[in-house]
């Protein structure tokens, strides 16, 4: 069976033509957690790279003039501040399949807010070499990177349409294109709208599909984020050029930070220091300019990983399960199938090499997410309805499979490295076999050492469930697997 996972399988495509080209080769089967990184715009020594950020700034400054002259009537408001996803590029944080949530109405009140009342100098700042769209995000922990990526990916559409376009004349067959009509497009400022065009674009069934220069991309957070500014308030703060406000603002901090504090109220402080004195977000923004180098060798590293963990050792992966006679056309219960494709799974992992496609430079990848996404793998070609990250009342759980309302299968893929293991496997599952009605539940937890093993078989015998069959330990040791194995 021949699996089609990337860009290059389903347009027929050599991946080299894509690397050639600059391009992702991207999953259209669920997004990958990469995302547009409005910094590497403007730190790009590519000129066409400039303008796009230019254009985005000359946006906001519209944006923000708007703010300045008052209330905006509720459909300008939509109309201007809030944007749909851009859900054919793949990319994102949407672990099973390619749908967000864009950017709604709680985006907009909140841009507007921050653009009329702490941005005042947007576009103008005198300390930063440039004005970035990052800072709206600097200020409310509610705006985070995906609405960043988000808001920035809406603003360069244009662009990447073309990009997109372009690569499907030159590599593409005619009946592999077709001309799309895209909302949105362009603004203009003449007459405050946003305007329509066509373009003929890869096509996967009644949708388009865009490209994203890999040039572009990072994962994780943006080089401009909240996190590393509340972080390094104190460095932030000792690199103001005004001693006697670098004075009163670490005078500030000390009043108001208790001696030893949580992490909750050092942030509260910071922030209601930010809001007193919004300068120091600009401070802070010159030292990530400063550091532009360090985004780019970042950023080249983790979207480098990326490949290497979502294209390259996925279809490795998917290689290695379409041999198994039947594992994509596993039929039943979903308690059976979803058993059954883990056991696959596990048998891959364990006895064929598998365990490789698991590690990065010698490393395992530990990180539950990614996990996760590899195994949106065991799901091709289901007869079932799988939900990613279902909430049902009580938490999300990872998965939800489902043959209609009286077949229903809980699973979870868990590290055995999770401190919260022992009390996820007494609770969690239930709780949420109870919340969503489901008949069944199922656990598979990966190991990568001897002591998540020796610790995972503890806690089964801890809770008497060592002989479950609800729950599948997979073994992703490399000190224990013959060193002839197949990758």
């Amino acid at each position: 069976m021949e699996l089609q996972i990337h860009f290059s399988d389903f347009f027929e495509v050599d991946p080299s033509v894509l690397e050639d080209y600059g391009a992702f080769n991207i999953s259209v089967l669920t997004d990958l957690p990469l995302f547009i990184d409005p910094f590497l715009l403007f730190n790009s020594p590519r000129a066409d790279y400039q303008a796009l950020h230019e254009e985005i700034i000359r946006y906001l400054r519209f944006l923000r003039d708007k703010a300045e002259a008052g209330s905006i009537k509720p459909g300008l408001l939509r109309e201007w501040f809030t944007f749909s996803e851009v859900r054919q590029n793949w990319l994102g944080f949407s672990e099973m399949g390619n749908l967000g949530h864009g950017l709604g109405p709680d985006f907009a009140r909140k841009l507007h807010t921050n653009l009329n009342a702490v941005f005042e100098d947007f576009g103008d700042e005198p300390i930063t070499k440039g004005s970035h769209l990052e800072k709206v995000c600097l200020i409310d922990e509610g705006v985070g990177r995906d609405k960043i990526s988000d808001f920035t990916t809406n603003l360069i559409k244009a662009y990447l349409l073309d990009y997109t376009q372009t690569f499907a004349g030159k590599h593409l067959k005619p009946e592999q294109r077709q001309i799309f009509r895209i909302p949105r497009v362009r603004f203009n400022y003449d007459t405050e709208t946003w305007i329509a065009e066509d373009f003929e674009l890869p096509a996967l069934g009644d949708d388009f599909v865009l490209l994203t220069p890999r040039d572009m991309l990072t994962r994780d957070k943006t080089w401009i984020n909240r996190p590393d500014l509340l972080r390094n308030i104190e460095r932030i703060i000792e690199s103001v050029g005004d001693q006697q406000l670098r004075d009163k603002l670490n005078n500030y901090l000390l009043r108001r930070l208790p001696k030893e504090p949580t992490t909750r109220e050092q942030n509260r402080v910071v922030n209601s220091l930010l809001k007193r004195h919004p300068e120091l977000i600009d401070y802070f923004i010159k030292n990530r300019e400063d550091q532009g180098d360090r985004a780019v060798a970042l950023s080249t590293k983790l979207v480098r990983e990326s490949e290497t963990l979502f294209v390259h050792q996925m279809a490795a992966l998917a290689g290695s399960l379409s041999t198994e006679t039947g594992f994509y056309a596993v039929e039943g219960y979903t308690l059976d199938e979803a058993r059954q494709r883990l056991l696959y799974l596990k048998d891959v992992i364990e006895n064929k090499g598998g365990h490789q496609l698991f590690y990065i430079g010698g490393k395992p990848v530990r990180r539950e997410k990614d996990l996760q996404i590899m195994y949106r793998l065991v799901w091709y070609a289901t007869p079932s309805d799988v939900s990613r990250e279902v909430n049902d009342g009580r938490g999300p759980a990872d998965f939800k499979v489902s043959r209609g309302a009286r077949d229903k299968t809980i699973v979870e893929l868990k590290l055995g490295s999770n401190t919260s293991l022992r009390r996820n496997l007494q609770n969690q599952a239930e709780v949420y076999q109870a919340a969503s009605d489901a008949e069944h539940k199922l656990k598979g937890i990966l190991c990568f050492t001897e002591d998540e093993m020796k610790k995972v078989s503890a806690i089964l015998a801890d809770l008497g469930l060592t002989d479950s069959p609800h729950i599948i330990v997979i073994d992703a040791r490399v000190d224990n697997k013959p060193s002839g194995s197949r990758a």
